[in-house]
This record gives structure tokens, sequence and C-alpha cells, in this order.
């Protein structure tokens, strides 16, 4: 079986500037590149809330030309994304796959073979931790894009991720260190 990391995108990867959607505005996140890296025994996936797409404030070409802008950056580093899963809704739609709905996780899980106790959920919101909980993986909360905005949202509603990191790289390295050996 595999090893995943289930990775959201803005926030996480890229700057989150705001409803980022324009290769123009597009900012690779510190450590990114380095980080995945020294992931490179894991499958990598990018799970994403675009609920920007069902606000209406970009479409969902916007939003495959700025997600293949990161792509490419990553394909020429020699990262290789499996696949990306983004809802489109807005927040008010009811759907099973806006996160923290565990459809994607699944949905990769059966393509790919995802050993979901060895996998890890890496993101700036708490509904990525509570997705990773809810599907049976770790999780790492990111104190970089809304982390530090939403860092208490996790202790009132008694999430609890495996680790929070400050950066990017310290996320890697903790998976490194507290990775089995499956």
């Amino acid at each position: 079986m595999n090893k995943a990391i289930f990775l959201d995108r803005d926030g996480v990867l890229n700057k989150d500037t705001g409803y980022p959607h324009k290769i123009e505005d597009f900012i690779l996140s510190d450590g990114v590149v380095s980080g995945l890296k020294k992931l490179k025994d894991f499958k990598f996936f990018i799970i994403s809330n675009q609920s920007g797409i069902g606000r209406g404030y970009y479409t969902e070409e916007d939003f495959h030309n700025f997600n293949n802008h990161l792509l490419d950056i990553l394909n020429k580093n020699n990262i290789k994304i499996e696949r990306t899963y983004f809802c489109p809704h807005h927040p008010n739609e009811v759907c099973d796959c806006r996160k923290p709905n565990t459809k994607f996780i699944k949905e990769a899980t059966k393509e790919f073979n995802i050993d979901l106790t060895n996998s890890w959920v890496i993101g700036d919101h708490p509904h990525d931790v509570e997705m990773g909980i809810n599907a049976g993986c770790k999780a790492i909360y990111l104190l970089t894009g809304h982390g530090k905005k939403h860092f208490d949202e996790l202790k009132k509603e008694n999430i609890k991720p495996n680790f929070t990191a400050e950066n990017f790289m310290q996320a890697a390295e903790f998976i490194i260190h507290n990775k089995t050996n499956n």
C-alpha cells in the first residue's frame, strides 16, 4: 500500500492572497519544494475547497489555470502531484465534497491503494485537520495562510492535530521523524 500526503493548496502550497486564482498573483510558499522533496516516499494529492467559484469570484477555468501553474512549477522540481481534488461549491450549498468531508480522500484511497494510517493531511484550516482525522490519517495544522487566524477554533471545536507547524518545512521534518517504516 502507498502512503500519501493530502495537501491543502491555498495558504499551504501557495500564499493565500484572498481567493487566489490569477497566475500573476501566484506566490509559492516558502519551503514547499524542499519539504516535498524530503517527503519523496509519499504520494501527493491536493484537496482544496474553492468557494470562490461558488461565490462567482472566478471560474473553474481560472482555478485550473492557476492550479496548472502550480503543478508546472512542482513538476519542474521533479515533484508529482498525483491528482488535484477541489470543491467548487459555496459554503452554504449542501455537498459531499467540501472539507471536512472525506469524499476525495476515499476516492484517492481506492484509486491509488492508500494506507490511511500511514498518511498525513497538511492544512491551514481546522476543517483540513478534521478531514484528516475523519479519514483515519494523521494531521498537521500549519500556522501559515489562515492558520494563525483560525488557531483558536481548534480548541473551541476540540480538533486535535498530531502537530502544529510554523511552516511547511517544519511539517515535513515532523513527518520524516514520525513516519512508520511500512
